[in-house]
């Protein structure tokens, strides 16, 4: 069974910055795609970003580029996302993702995935 746990959200004002971390168990980690979504209040989930099993590739939605960095560190079994220049409206509840099949490309990674229960990441004006 996989676990994801998400932490170091929390409250920031615009502009600041917050590294949000996922820590996995439950199956090898180096073997599949990791991702981020995150859902705000009265909307639906939406993807973040993405990397590759290796961590080789990244690709994330247009309105994080420029200001969310994905990565994650295999040996410690543990994805993050960087976000900084932080706005109101990334304020969200963020969830940490793995595909469910290992060694799949971008393109089709995280269509099935397993999900954490989430972390707040408020952001003020």
């Amino acid at each position: 069974q996989v676990q994801l746990v998400e932490s170091g959200g929390g409250l920031v004002q615009a502009g600041g910055s917050l590294r949000l971390s996922c820590a996995a168990s439950g199956r090898t980690f180096n073997s599949y795609t990791m991702g981020w979504f995150r859902q705000a209040p009265g909307k639906e989930r939406e993807f973040v970003a993405v990397i590759s099993w290796s961590g080789g590739s990244t690709t994330s939605a247009d309105s994080v580029k420029g200001r969310f960095t994905i990565s994650r560190d295999n040996a410690k079994n543990t994805v993050y996302l960087q976000m900084n220049s932080l706005k109101p409206e990334d304020t969200a509840v963020y969830y940490c993702a793995a595909d469910k099949f290992r060694y799949r490309d971008l393109r089709i990674a995280l269509r099935d995935y397993y999900c954490g229960q989430g972390t707040q990441v408020t952001v003020s004006s």
